[in-house]
């Protein structure tokens, strides 16, 4: 789904719900297909609250109980214009196989309905917003840690590729955040954390906030602790079905994110990225061409 039914009204009413209730309108926001095909019971052991807490939710939503929130999903999902919905049902059949390479199958199908969905013009427009905004940045502040380190890390180094505004905040001696002391209102820093939540992360963007630092979230939800206090949020499912949450869509947000970015720079972008080949060039970081044949060439038919 492009954007789940009834997610603006839960994101704005989201602050004002009780600890149980935000259980289950985060569990609703996350996991739109199913709300769809499951049943309230279902639901409410997934999201780890009783069927009544759904109720509830229901009503503060403005209906009389929770099957009409069921049916609008429902409806959502029939909507032809969501083509990754319909593959689903070819990848299930695979999926209920059993054994490692049904589980395999799985997981592929999974990140692939996630990477499909990044296209929906929602998140192209967010992603757009969010280039703009480190584009004119005077600093760019990278921070992720932990299962999210790759990411910043790869936003950080596709930058430097094309300037030297970029800083990553990781180091050795845990001293790596300590830079954002010199972030200002006119910098940005983007900030990536998914459940479960690195606190580290939260508390350096929450510092960044008081100092007037706009905010780039990359995060799993639009109500995570990390969206709460970003300029910018740009929000992807991290399920799996295996036990280990997928950081494959983020990474690929990412990568989008840093190379909109770098086509902003026009010349100067041209300009830096001659240099990064002089400069490799010169040192001989890459190879030139392979020392031996991957495979040898088919004889000649006499």
């Amino acid at each position: 789904m492009e954007r789940p039914p009834l997610a603006d009204a839960i994101i704005r009413s989201f602050d004002s719900y009780s600890a149980e209730v935000r259980k289950a309108a985060r569990f609703v926001l996350d996991n739109p297909r199913d709300v769809a095909l499951l049943s309230m019971r279902e639901q409410a052991r997934r999201a780890g609250v009783q069927p009544s807490t759904m109720m509830r939710l229901a009503k503060q939503l403005g209906f009389d109980g929770f099957e009409p929130v069921r049916d609008a999903y429902a409806d959502a999902m029939r909507n032809p214009a969501n083509s990754f919905e319909r593959k689903a049902r070819d990848q299930q059949r695979l999926q209920d196989l059993g054994g490692e390479q049904a589980l395999a199958a799985k997981i592929v199908a999974s990140v692939t309905r996630q990477l499909e969905a990044l296209s929906a013009a929602e998140q192209l427009v967010r992603l757009s917003d969010a280039a703009r905004l480190l584009a004119g940045a005077r600093r760019v502040y990278c921070l992720g840690l932990r299962a999210s380190h790759p990411i910043a890390w790869q936003l950080n180094y596709i930058l430097s590729l094309v300037g030297d505004r970029s800083v990553l905040l990781d180091d050795l001696a845990n001293t790596g955040s300590d830079r954002i002391r010199f972030a200002g209102p006119e910098d940005v820093l983007f900030a990536v954390t998914v459940m479960p939540y690195t606190q580290l992360t939260l508390d350096v963007v929450d510092y960044a906030h008081r100092q007037g630092v706009p905010v780039v979230a990359l995060t799993d939800s639009p109500v995570s602790p990390l969206a709460k206090r970003a300029t910018i949020t740009i929000a992807t499912t991290t399920e799996s079905p295996s036990f280990y949450h997928t950081m494959t869509p983020a990474f690929a947000l990412a990568e989008i994110l840093a190379v909109l970015v770098a086509g902003q720079g026009d010349t100067e972008t041209l300009d830096a990225l001659r240099q990064v080949d002089s400069y490799h060039a010169s040192l001989g970081t890459h190879a030139a061409e392979r020392p031996f044949p991957v495979a040898r060439p088919p004889k000649e038919v006499q």
